[in-house]
C-alpha cells in the first residue's frame, strides 16, 4: 500500500481515464464536457505530483523511481497537455472533429509519458513508450475524412513499430549479457569491453532518438506534422518531446553512466545533425507546419547538446531549455491556430502577407516567438539556449558549442523570413476573428513568460539544478 501512494498521479489519472471511456458513451454530446473534466482531472493531478516533489524513492523493487527529477518532468507535461486541450478546443470544433475519444487518447499517452520519465527497468521504459505511442498513431489520423491525416498515421504507425522492435532488441541485448533489466544492475555489471552491451547500447539510443524526432531518425516528423491535424501536431511538439529527453537522461545517466564515453560520441553526432539539418532544412519551408517540424528537430539538437556534457549542469541547462521550448512552441501552435478564412485554415507562410496590419496582436506576439525562437535576447529562448551553450564550453567541448552557435544564425533567416512576410509584404484578406477565450488566455500567458522571462531567469535554474543533482 505504501508503495501504491508514492503512484497515485498514475493511478488518478488511469482512473479517470477508465470512468471517461465509459461516461462518455452514455452522454449525447460529451465532447464539451469530457474535455472539462479531463483539464480539471489534469489540473488536480499537478499537487499529487508536487507532493512527492521532495523524496527521492525507488518502488516495485527498485524498478519505478519516484524524485524530484521525474516529478518535475511530470508536471511540465500536464501543463503541456492542459494548455493543449485549452487552447486546440475551438479549432476542433471549427473543424468538425469533437471526438470525446480525443481526451481519452490524450490522457493514455500522458500516463505512457509518466512510466517513461519514471521508469528504472527497460520493460517499464518499453512499456511506457508503447502506451505514448499507440495513441499517438492514432491521433495523428483521427481525422478519418482527410487523406493527409490517414496517410500520416499509417507514416507514423510504420516508422514507429520499426523504432520500437530496434528498442526492444537493444533492451533484449543489454538483459541478456548483464542478467538483469534494472537500470541500477545494468550498471554494476556494464562492461565496455562487451561488444555486445555497446550495440544493444546503440539500439536503446536509436529507439529514444526517433521517439524525439532526432537526426538520423528524423524522417517521419515533416510529414506527420503536415498531415496530422494542427491540434495533434501542437500536442506532438510538446509533451513527447519532454517525455523522450526524460527517459534519455533517465536511461544514459542511471543504467549507462559506465559507459560515458562511448555514449558522448553518439549523442554528440545526432546533437551536431539535428542542429544542422534543422537550421538548413527550414529554409526551402513555406508550409508553416513542416517549418514547426524542422524547427523542433533543430531544438532537440540543442537540448542533447546538454545531455552530451554528462554532468549536472548539463542536465539542468537541458532540462531548463525543455521547460522554455514547452513554452515557446505553446505560444507558437496558439498563432498558427488563429490563421483561418471562411472556417479554412491557412499553413502556407505566404498567407500572413499583410498580418500586421490586419492583426497587430497578432502578429506582434508571433514575432514575439520567433524572436525567442531564434535565440534573440533578452527573450527567454535566448536564455534557454545560453545556458546550453554555457554548459557545453564548460565542458570543454568546444567545436559542438560552434556549431550550435552557427546554427542559430542559420536558423534565425527562416524564423525573420516569416517576420518579413508579416510585417512588408503584399496584404492579403483578414483572417476570420477568433472568440475562443482558451486561446487568448493562452497566447496572453505563454507572450508574457517569453517577454519577462528575463526578470527573474534565476528561479527556473535553481529548480533544475535541484532536479539534476539527483544524477550525482
Amino acid at each position: 500500500m505504501l508503495e501504491l501512494q508514492n503512484i497515485f498521479p498514475e493511478i488518478f489519472l488511469t482512473l479517470l481515464l477508465l470512468f471517461l471511456l465509459v461516461f462518455g458513451v452514455f452522454l449525447k454530446d460529451p465532447f464539451t464536457l469530457i474535455k472539462k473534466i479531463t483539464i480539471s482531472g489534469m489540473l488536480v493531478c499537478i499537487p499529487l505530483v508536487y507532493l512527492n516533489f521532495d523524496n527521492q524513492i525507488l518502488i516495485f523493487d527498485k524498478n519505478y523511481s519516484i524524485n524530484i527529477f521525474s516529478n518535475l518532468l511530470k508536471i511540465i507535461i500536464l501543463l503541456s497537455c492542459i494548455f493543449c486541450l485549452v487552447f486546440t478546443g475551438q479549432y476542433l470544433k471549427r473543424i468538425n472533429l469533437e471526438k470525446f475519444e480525443y481526451m481519452i487518447l490524450i490522457l493514455s499517452s500522458t500516463i505512457g509519458m509518466f512510466v517513461m520519465v519514471s521508469a528504472n527497468n527497460l520493460i517499464g521504459l518499453y512499456l511506457g513508450i508503447e502506451l505514448q505511442s499507440l495513441s499517438l498513431y492514432v491521433l495523428s489520423s483521427i481525422d478519418r475524412k482527410s487523406l493527409k491525416s490517414s496517410e500520416s498515421g499509417v507514416k507514423y504507425f510504420v516508422l514507429g513499430a520499426l523504432s520500437s522492435g530496434l528498442f526492444l532488441y537493444g533492451c533484449s541485448l543489454i538483459y541478456g549479457f548483464t542478467g538483469s533489466a534494472n537500470y541500477l544492475i545494468i550498471n554494476e555489471n556494464f562492461s565496455i569491453d562487451n561488444l555486445g552491451l555497446i550495440f544493444g547500447l546503440v539500439f536503446i539510443i536509436v529507439g529514444l532518438a526517433f521517439k524525439i524526432s532526432a537526426v538520423p531518425f528524423h524522417m517521419w516528423t515533416p510529414d506527420v506534422y503536415e498531415g496530422s491535424p494542427t491540434s495533434v501536431t501542437a500536442f506532438f511538439a510538446l509533451a513527447p518531446k519532454v517525455a523522450g529527453i526524460g527517459a534519455f537522461i533517465q536511461i544514459l545517466f542511471v543504467a549507462f553512466n559506465e559507459a560515458f564515453v562511448e555514449w558522448k560520441s553518439i549523442i554528440i553526432f545526432i546533437s551536431v545533425a539535428s542542429m544542422l539539418l534543422g537550421s538548413v532544412a527550414a529554409i526551402g519551408q513555406s508550409n508553416i507546419k513542416r517549418l514547426m517540424a524542422y524547427s523542433s528537430i533543430g531544438h532537440m539538437g540543442y537540448a542533447l547538446a546538454g545531455v552530451a556534457t554528462g554532468v549536472t549542469v548539463g542536465i539542468s541547462a537541458t532540462l531548463t531549455y525543455i521547460f522554455i521550448y514547452v513554452i515557446m512552441n505553446i505560444s507558437a501552435f496558439t498563432c498558427i491556430l488563429f490563421f483561418s478564412r471562411h472556417k479554412v485554415y491557412s499553413e502556407d507562410i505566404r498567407d500572413l502577407g499583410g498580418l500586421s496590419k490586419n492583426h497587430p496582436i497578432i502578429a506582434a506576439c508571433f514575432c514575439l516567438i520567433l524572436f525567442s525562437l531564434a535565440g534573440i535576447p533578452p527573450l527567454a529562448g535566448f536564455f534557454a539556449k545560453f545556458y546550453i551553450f554555457k554548459a557545453v564550453i564548460e565542458s570543454e567541448m568546444y567545436i559542438l558549442a560552434i556549431i550550435g552557435l552557427l546554427s542559430t544564425v542559420v536558423s534565425a533567416f527562416y524564423y525573420l523570413r516569416v517576420i518579413k512576410i508579416m510585417y512588408f509584404e503584399e496584404e492579403k484578406e483578414k483572417f476570420d476573428e477568433i472568440s475562443g477565450l482558451g486561446m487568448k488566455l493562452s497566447l496572453a500567458i505563454t507572450s508574457f513568460l517569453i517577454l519577462f522571462y528575463f526578470i527573474s531567469p534565476s528561479y527556473l535554474l535553481n529548480l533544475t539544478d535541484i532536479a539534476s543533482k539527483v544524477f550525482n
